[in-house]
């Protein structure tokens, strides 16, 4: 699902917004957790699961195309963990 087939499910289901408010909900929940993220804070949504920033060390990587070493400098990255309720769904017990 991309972000446009979100923002139409959510305005289908919600027929009192107005299409471009729905969007500006979705866009403005999707910014806030980046500017979180960007902050080094993490996001939980319950049930759903948490975002978080990881950090990651230089190293000397392989350019697999020629085998020759590359540096690869630090970085920061994404990281997200499910919550119980969203593991759940997705692996019923029979």
């Amino acid at each position: 699902m991309i972000k446009s087939e979100l923002v139409d499910q959510i305005a289908e289901k919600n027929p009192h917004l107005y299409h471009r408010d729905v969007e500006r909900i979705v866009n403005a929940v999707l910014d806030e957790i980046v500017r979180a993220m960007s902050e080094g804070d993490r996001v939980e949504l319950r049930g759903f699961g948490a975002f978080s920033v990881k950090s990651r060390q230089a190293r000397t990587g392989r350019n697999p195309r020629t085998g020759s070493a590359v540096e690869v400098s630090a970085k920061r990255v994404p990281f997200f963990k499910t919550g119980k309720e969203l593991r759940e769904r997705l692996n019923p017990k029979a």
